[in-house]
């Protein structure tokens, strides 16, 4: 009869929306754990869709894309005879959840839901998630149809649940569940169960690795047992730093220690460990009048095994002293840089430092010199801005100072048409949350109601930024050119992407239908496409944006309403991929209806 089992955890650099490096990253590390003969891998919290989507989980898109990468799991060669743990939140009777799904040999075993949530600092998941308050018990759960066909199965068990194989017992706590003062571990210890997880996105702080070994040790020293922690490792695509550190422990000490601060995006952890040795430690500790809740938990039988009949041989890994690091190092861990010369100033110091002197494009020069050149008069115009707001009064002989105000709309901010420093940067934008639209109509009332003549030419004037130099007396850059679409559109897809709560797909599938007297299914998907590089690109530039009047339920601010990321992989592959095959499916249909 096997005793020793050979278990993996791991740290992934996930990127929030990221599914396709996500899904890569994933894989490679289970064909890692594969081959060092692991038959359980655990991995990081929301590792499908990446912890950092933030109001992107309210999105259909999100879930959607979640399931086709369980889809392409669940198929790939590398995820049979092994037990695959993964991340990824869950619609259930209309309620989202983070949740566990764990499969084995194209077969879901169970949707385990986390049930207490982080709501404190940094973190916000009752913002995006219900928390599963309804210890030991399971309910049915129906699979999308896309993954019913594959695995064969219709239902399958959803809630607080464990896995019982032929040799051991495993069950899940998730991130914050270990922090918790009730801890499922313990109960779930007292119940029998050997081997406990816990996926995590645990940031960073200063002594946190601390906290989080002592609380793993502790977990296992009570009442024995052995405990995986996998983490998130990267930025996610926020403002928070996951630093990894993966660890496995058994009955009070750590014998696998991941490292922190690593930059690869794959980390793999195994260990092999005896069974007998979490008995006999129980067999002592755990006696009989210590018993757990009246009721079990539901066990959900695997027949397969996490040991090898023949392990009589294999050595087991043997506790290790953590080697933990000083606040000191831990603030000098990400990596190094080396600034050579830091440029400052316009393009006098520039030219003398270079020997360059660049160009706009209306005078021969290339597309980053005419963007570099717009850039800088952008950011001077700030600096006097800001100069006379200070010094205007006192050159007059007159107290006191005055409050610079931005320019930026709310349309300009969401695709971030504004040059990072300039008007954007100001004390209060009266207008940060207007659409250009209404300004438009705003000035028109004012045209007319109070009489402001000098209006007209404004309101006749094509929309510019005037940072690039006139072309035969006429204005060669507008706002919509530059933007790739006319003002009314960029209304109409900023209501559809925080209102309706649409990511790229879903977007495209609501245009054809309100587009469709004016451009064909291409022109709209390359309408969207364009949109949401632009949105990605420039998502950055809304942690510096001025504070603003909320007058816009689809604005983008960053630091109190949106709550997005500023990271993306700006290629959308996954998502786009979506488009173009629905774009080809009803071209198809049109082809063949002629």
């Amino acid at each position: 009869m096997g005793r020793k089992v050979v278990v993996a955890t791991c740290s992934l650099n996930q990127w929030a929306l990221d599914f396709d490096g996500n899904l890569e990253r994933i894989l490679k590390s289970i064909e890692i754990a594969k081959s060092r003969g692991a038959r359980y891998r655990l991995g990081p919290e929301l590792e499908i869709c990446g912890y950092g989507c933030a109001d992107h989980f309210y999105e259909s898109d999100t879930l959607l894309h979640c399931f086709q990468v369980l889809r392409k799991l669940l198929e790939s060669p590398l995820t049979q005879d092994i037990i695959c743990d993964v991340g990824m939140p869950v619609m259930h009777h209309n309620v989202r959840y983070n949740c566990r799904v764990v499969f084995l040999n194209r077969k879901i075993l169970l949707i385990r839901p986390k049930m207490l949530l982080a709501n404190y600092g940094n973190n916000r998941e009752f913002r995006w998630f219900s928390p599963w308050n309804q210890p030991r018990r399971v309910e049915e759960y129906f699979l999308p149809r896309m993954l019913q066909d594959l695995t064969g199965q219709t239902t399958i068990p959803f809630g607080d649940c464990v896995l019982s194989t032929l040799d051991t017992c495993i069950g899940s706590e998730i991130c914050a569940e270990l922090w918790n003062p009730r801890s499922p571990h313990v109960d779930m210890g007292l119940d029998g169960v050997e081997i406990i997880t816990n996926s995590s996105a645990s940031y960073h702080e200063l002594r946190k690795a601390d906290n989080r070994v002592n609380l793993v040790r502790s977990a296992t020293s009570k009442s024995g047992g052995i405990y995986l922690f996998a983490n998130q490792k990267g930025c996610d695509g926020d403002r928070l730093y996951y630093d990894g550190c993966s660890m496995i422990a058994i009955n009070g000490d750590v014998v696998s220690q991941g490292s922190q601060f690593s930059l690869e995006d794959v980390e793999v952890l195994t260990a092999t460990l005896d069974l007998e040795d979490v008995r006999s430690y129980r067999g002592e500790r755990c006696h009989p009048h210590v018993e757990s809740e009246p009721r079990p938990y539901h066990r959900v039988k695997v027949d397969f095994s996490l040991s090898d009949g023949e392990d009589v041989f294999l050595p087991t890994h043997q506790p290790i002293t953590w080697q933990f690091h000083t606040p000191e190092e831990e603030i000098s861990s990400h990596m190094n840089l080396s600034i050579d010369m830091a440029v400052k100033g316009i393009l006098g110091i520039f030219s003398m430092v270079t020997g360059k002197w660049p160009q706009f494009r209306a005078n021969g020069g290339s597309s980053r010199e005419n963007l570099a050149l717009q850039n800088v008069q952008a950011r001077v115009r700030m600096i006097l801005a800001y100069l006379f707001a200070q010094l205007s009064l006192w050159s007059l002989g007159r107290p006191g100072g005055l409050l610079v105000l931005g320019s930026a709309n709310v349309d300009e901010s969401l695709t971030g048409y504004f040059t990072k420093y300039d008007c954007s940067s100001a004390d209060i934008n009266p207008i940060g949350g207007v659409s250009k639209t209404d300004l438009k109509s705003f000035l028109q009332y004012c045209l007319e109601q109070f009489h402001l003549t000098s209006l007209r030419s404004i309101l006749a004037a094509p929309p510019t930024a005037e940072l690039e130099p006139l072309l035969d007396g006429q204005v060669s850059q507008t706002d919509e050119a530059d933007m790739g679409m006319t003002y009314s559109e960029l209304s109409v897809i900023g209501r559809l992407r925080k209102i309706s709560k649409c990511g790229p797909y879903s977007m495209f599938c609501k245009l054809i239908h309100t587009w469709k007297e004016a451009f064909s299914p291409l022109q709209v998907a390359s309408k969207v496409k364009h949109f949401f590089r632009m949105y990605s690109v420039n998502r950055h530039k809304m942690t510096t944006i001025t504070p603003s009047y909320h007058a816009e339920s689809y604005g983008p601010d960053d630091n109190r309403f949106d709550l997005r990321p500023f990271l993306y992989n700006t290629r959308w592959s996954w998502q786009f991929r979506c488009i173009d095959n629905q774009v080809a499916q009803m071209e198809a249909g049109n082809n063949h209806h002629v």
